[in-house]
């Protein structure tokens, strides 16, 4: 399949069923969180679902910032912030737990000709000739 015909192929329709408005509330110092609100296609409140609240961070890496996300479990905004202490350790353990299954992962792959990272040992004779 050609990158055309892969595009081509791609469904990229909204699905209006599913419609969520952002909202972005942060106390500038520990993290932000965005409150997703659940609407109809008309941009109307849809009651019959939850709002979804979404904490976010980051933890710093030898390799930089990392962002964090994570789901709040709450019904209305104060639930989420005073819940975001939590929610935010949680976050940051699942994602250390899941970037180490990752490393486990890769390390114990066999490493096969063709494969990103293969490279054939020198042939018999060849390199630096030493007096």
């Amino acid at each position: 399949m050609s990158g055309q015909d892969s595009i081509d192929a791609m469904n990229v329709d909204m699905d209006t069923t599913n419609l969520y408005k952002d909202e972005v509330v942060t106390d500038r110092k520990v993290g932000t969180i965005r409150i997703l609100k659940p609407i109809l296609p008309t941009g109307e409140r849809d009651e019959a679902r939850p709002l979804i609240f979404m904490g976010e961070a980051q933890i710093m890496t030898q390799m930089g910032p990392l962002p964090i996300s994570f789901e709040i479990p709450a019904e209305t905004l104060a639930q989420a912030v005073e819940a975001y202490g939590e929610s935010a350790k949680k976050g940051v353990r699942d994602t250390i737990e899941k970037i180490q299954a990752m490393r486990r992962e890769a390390a114990s792959q066999i490493v096969t000709p063709g494969m990103p990272g293969f490279q054939a040992p020198p042939a018999q004779g060849s390199g630096l000739v030493m007096p």
